[in-house]
């Protein structure tokens, strides 16, 4: 028996699924996305800072969802153990020893929504220019291994993100450190 033309295959998955008509799968991907936006503006607006540290740790657990219904295992458990319970419970740690205030903070507002609104649109802009024109020719190779698989990313985080992913984890102890600095001085001024 002849196989079909790839063209020929494409065509017919289309119709049989049709392009208008989303799958589970892409309803739920899109129903978490706009989940995960929500708690990520949530975030930036909020005026109390554990409360934009609880939406974080929301805005992150919905990114590890979104990797899970790519079939990104992996990346997703990394994404919980490393952001939401890491980085999450670092910023915690920094606000308790810092003792910052429970409550509304309104030294936390600097006035400059217009200008941050601008610059956060500019560079929401220059990301999807630099996304879209980095992988305007890429093509995936559905013969090799699944590109969320552990294998894939061992060897690329491995091979190319060591320093970075090192330098990350320095970065993240001299928060901790100086937070504990901090606390420590406003204490030896009593």
């Amino acid at each position: 028996m002849l196989a079909a033309h790839p063209a020929a295959q494409a065509a017919a998955a289309a119709e049989a699924h049709g392009f208008l008509s989303p799958s589970g799968v892409e309803i739920a991907f899109l129903l978490v996305g706009l989940v995960t936006l929500g708690a990520a503006v949530v975030t930036v607006t909020t005026r109390q800072l554990v409360h934009a540290a609880l939406w974080l740790v929301m805005a992150l657990g919905g990114l590890a969802v979104e990797y899970l219904l790519l079939t990104a295992e992996f990346i997703a458990w990394v994404q919980v153990l490393i952001y939401v319970g890491s980085v999450v419970v670092l910023l915690l740690f920094g606000l308790m020893l810092t003792k910052a205030p429970i409550g509304r903070s309104p030294d936390a507002d600097s006035g400059n929504r217009p200008v941050a609104l601008g610059v956060a649109l500019a560079a929401a802009v220059a990301l999807v220019w630099v996304v879209v024109d980095a992988f305007r020719t890429t093509w995936i190779d559905l013969d090799g291994a699944v590109q969320g698989s552990t294998e894939v990313t061992g060897a690329t985080l491995f091979k190319h993100w060591v320093l970075p992913f090192e330098a990350l984890s320095v970065l993240l102890l001299a928060a901790l450190v100086g937070a504990i600095v901090l606390s420590r001085k406003k204490e030896q001024e009593r």
